[in-house]
């Protein structure tokens, strides 16, 4: 089974410095029918003006997980982490007993455009931690690379919870196949341009849950660039 969340039908805050659209609920935006799916929590796009951003805040007890489709964010935490992030760049901060930290447009006149998706941990208070990694387009064209696995293995990031999550490029007429394993679901989440999947046509914005089914196939409407979670099945 195949469930699409049209990207219109997200929750939309607008604060004039940040216009976020969350699929799933967070902060004043509440649907009980979409709370998350599975471990995957939060799916979260984000837009800064320049020169704006996220003060100080804390986390407790969540895989964060970050990815920059277009400006530069800065990142400072209270590991004493400071860094910059751009385009196909994915970052983590597991939150474990508790870390602060700020995000910003790092541009004055560039705007920030990026994805914060949030993953339910395995376990709970352990230590604090952080990755950030770059990965080339080259490496996801026409492809799902793993960018997140539990065992950090292929060059991923580690995460830590069984999931793993994939970046991909997929060009206009080209195609992508997916095979989950039995126990398990998947969430596309589609960033640009479009696809299809099956009898579906999907615009950026546009997210997919995948349960029951053992083969996904993608195919490129126009280039389009795409993240998939592989997660246990609901």
């Amino acid at each position: 089974m195949i469930s699409i969340r049209k990207s219109a039908d997200r929750g939309q805050a607008d604060h004039g410095w940040l216009a976020s659209q969350h699929t799933f609920s967070f902060a004043n935006y509440q649907d009980p029918e979409f709370m998350g799916f599975g471990l995957l929590r939060v799916i979260n796009e984000d837009r800064v003006q320049p020169g704006q951003g996220f003060g100080t805040h804390g986390h407790q007890d969540m895989e964060i997980v970050t990815y920059v489709l277009s400006g530069v964010l800065e990142h400072k935490d209270s590991m004493d982490n400071g860094s910059q992030m751009r385009a196909g760049e994915v970052q983590l901060m597991s939150a474990g007993t508790g870390v602060t930290h700020s995000e910003f447009n790092a541009s004055e006149d560039e705007l920030l455009h990026f994805l914060q998706m949030w993953i339910l941990p395995a376990e709970l208070g352990t230590e604090p931690r952080y990755e950030q990694r770059a990965f080339s387009s080259e490496a996801r064209a026409n492809r799902l690379l793993l960018v997140l696995s539990p065992d950090g293995t292929e060059g991923s990031i580690s995460i830590g919870q069984d999931v793993r999550m994939y970046a991909g490029l997929l060009a206009a007429g080209k195609r992508i196949e997916y095979e989950l394993a039995e126990g398990r679901a998947a969430w596309l989440q589609l960033l640009r341009g479009s696809l299809r999947i099956r009898d579906s046509e999907l615009s950026a914005g546009d997210g997919a849950g995948v349960q029951d089914e053992r083969e996904l196939v993608l195919h490129g409407s126009e280039d389009a660039e795409l993240l998939l979670w592989d997660l246990p099945a609901i």
